[in-house]
């Protein structure tokens, strides 16, 4: 997905933007993207789903709000498991078997089960009061666990706080070497603070997890190569 790519991660971080996490789904033929972002305001989760024809819809959600989308997925999926077999010859009228409504902020999520000639789905719309555009996604009903596991997953390591201690976490730091850029992101979570450092290249991500107290270790093992590769230079001069 382009967020993975090398002139996304530029973009976010000159907007001060953070992945620390990202989960990958595919049900039926589409690929949905969960990634839990910070930046200044707090951290966040963006849901991105992609077509089989590629198109791309998204939507961002608060932590708090995230969890309670998360609590709703159980309901919808329990109703939907409630459901008889589709019966093409008897729709609903305007498609939907259940609906919630979450408001958070100037933003409000519209949940519809809905159920068509295709199949059975969860529509979820993204609308911001005082105008801004309307966004909105389509799970199949057949996911709704598999994509309610995922985002307790994100939920349990990053909690539900939207703010969550963000103003005394250091500033990302970034560094290009050659084709490479390596992203130094400090974050936090239950277990503690943390550093992600993150090798990015054109089509290619990796990154490992560092735990705050093993910070000065594995900076003493860096210093250690440092000097001694310093020496080797020196006596070979």
């Amino acid at each position: 997905m382009s967020d993975r790519e090398s002139g996304d991660e530029q973009q976010q971080q000159a907007q001060g933007e953070q992945e620390l996490a990202t989960r990958t789904l595919t049900i039926q033929s589409k690929r949905f993207y969960l990634d839990v972002k910070q930046n200044r305001r707090g951290r966040f989760i963006k849901i991105a789903e992609v077509g089989a024809g590629g198109k791309k819809s998204r939507l961002l959600l608060a932590m708090s709000t995230a969890a309670e989308f998360r609590d709703y997925l159980t309901e919808f999926s329990d109703h939907y498991s409630s459901l008889g077999p589709p019966n093409p010859e008897n729709l609903p009228e305007d498609g939907k078997l259940k609906s919630e409504m979450i408001t958070k902020d100037n933003k409000r999520y519209y949940l519809d089960l809905k159920e068509n000639q295709r199949g059975r789905f969860l529509r979820v719309a993204q609308t911001v009061q005082r105008g801004g555009p309307r966004s909105q996604i389509a799970i199949p009903a057949q996911g709704l666990i598999e994509f309610r596991d995922s985002l307790t997953d994100l939920l349990d390591e990053f909690g539900t706080d939207d703010q969550e201690g963000q103003s005394e976490l250091p500033e990302s730091k970034y560094m290009r070497v050659e084709n490479k850029v390596f992203y130094f992101d400090i974050g936090s979570n239950r277990r503690g603070i943390y550093m992600r450092v993150s090798e990015v290249r054109s089509n290619y991500r990796t990154a490992i997890t560092i735990p705050e107290r093993s910070w000065a270790r594995f900076r003493d093992i860096l210093s250690e190569y440092v000097d001694k590769n310093s020496s080797t230079k020196k006596e070979g001069e």
